[in-house]
């Protein structure tokens, strides 16, 4: 008899939480533990974006090679379009675009100026410790969006995993063509310098 109203009960309770939560609205959805930490590493990655891009100015006018100049000045162009979709992602999300210090990619960009204190301007060593302190930068953001990919794969709008797809997608290709400079001619020339 005991299991049969416990039974009961949770069947209850079951069914109860299963008609709510069908007749919440978007804005009480958005209240959940899970959207507010969400919204918060967007916070964490929108500034890290936003400090990105005059640091990659910084370093493609450091960069020797005319190549990695050019890959700095398009992560640059590929940075803005990237805090133009993050800024979409609030708006779908119902939030105000805004950023939290990220004290990751402070460190990683306090990094990349040391790479460029420490090395002799017009020097490939240079271009090699650019690309480090690059790759360094794109593997946290690989991390980053793929993570926020694979959480939004819990949200209700389903925009919001495809358009972290595509920056994710747009990231990856960035650290592609790092390797590639890296691997052609950057670090052989740097180690005969």
């Amino acid at each position: 008899m005991w299991y049969a109203i416990c039974r009961e009960e949770v069947e209850s309770l079951i069914s109860h939480v299963m008609n709510t939560d069908t007749k919440k609205t978007r804005s009480e959805n958005e209240r959940t533990e899970f959207h507010k930490f969400f919204v918060d590493q967007l916070k964490d990655i929108y500034w890290a974006e936003k400090h990105l891009a005059p640091a990659l100015m910084k370093m493609s006018r450091a960069a020797t090679s005319p190549k990695l100049t050019a890959a700095f000045k398009k992560h640059h162009d590929d940075s803005s379009k990237q805090l133009a979709q993050l800024e979409q992602i609030f708006a779908l999300m119902g939030e105000k675009p805004q950023g939290k210090r990220c004290a990751a990619m402070a460190g990683l960009l306090e990094e990349a100026d040391g790479m460029i204190e420490d090395t002799d301007a017009n020097s490939l060593v240079r271009d090699a410790g650019l690309i480090l302190a690059a790759q360094k930068v794109e593997h946290y953001e690989i991390a980053t969006y793929g993570t926020l990919k694979a959480l939004a794969a819990y949200l209700p709008d389903s925009k919001v995993q495809r358009m972290l797809g595509s920056i994710l997608t747009g990231e990856k290709k960035t650290d592609c063509l790092l390797t590639a400079l890296a691997e052609d001619y950057v670090n052989e020339c740097a180690a005969q310098e």
